[in-house]
């Protein structure tokens, strides 16, 4: 009876002094580690990839951010403040009353199918929105200029960036609103746009935060 109580005991201290070990070691140290290499080497992603302006941070690279006017009193969904560049649809956000403006509860895809008559609507219904916003008295959209992108949201519906040829569509009718050279536009629009990652993965793009806070600060100089 003694040795069994005895052997109980001990299997109970192994136990306990394995529970201590490795809390200690994968609970507190590797996340110490972990946190000071993400930190020393990796210091801006590991804080999210803030994007600062005016001394402040005014959202993160990674996340894309709505550009709309107030919503109006009766609609659903406020309309976009065309002075700024517009990134991508949320449509895949949904009409759920839970996230409509790229608030971080919610994200997520249609999951609709290519041949899906709603989505096909949504389609069209921005294609031809991007004509008729993106046309000035001096440049006028062609539909057939209107790149993917324009008209359908990413995966995520969260999407921060857009292709060149979105952001190019936009220049002149931001120089428009915002009382500025087409061609001052099309530099800032340039000067953001990067590449593909190391020079073969991904799509060249535009980040519509980085672009917009650019903007601000040349209407400003004005």
């Amino acid at each position: 009876m003694n040795n069994s109580v005895s052997n109980t005991a001990r299997l109970l201290g192994a136990g306990l002094r394995a529970l201590l070990v490795l809390t200690l070691v994968t609970g507190v140290l590797y996340p110490l580690v972990v946190t000071g290499i993400a930190q020393g080497l990796f210091h801006d992603k590991a804080n999210g990839s803030e994007i600062k302006a005016d001394g402040r941070v005014v959202g993160s690279s990674l996340i894309g951010q709505a550009y709309n006017l107030p919503l109006k009193e009766g609609e659903e969904t406020p309309a976009p403040d065309l002075k700024w560049f517009q990134g991508r649809p949320q449509n895949g956000l949904g009409t759920n009353s839970v996230n409509t403006q790229y608030q971080l509860i919610l994200s997520g895809a249609t999951n609709r199918s290519g041949d899906n008559e709603e989505l096909v609507q949504w389609v069209k219904d921005a294609k031809a929105a991007v004509v008729k916003d993106n046309s000035t008295g001096t440049f006028k959209v062609k539909p057939s200029q209107v790149p993917a992108d324009a008209v359908t949201s990413s995966g995520s519906g969260l999407d921060p960036d857009i292709s060149p040829q979105y952001a190019d569509l936009q220049v002149h009718r931001v120089a428009e609103k915002n009382g500025l050279s087409a061609a001052e536009v099309q530099k800032l629009v340039d000067e953001h746009t990067e590449g593909r990652t190391l020079g073969f993965m991904g799509e060249p793009r535009v980040n519509v935060l980085e672009l917009n806070i650019a903007l601000k600060e040349l209407t400003a100089k004005s």
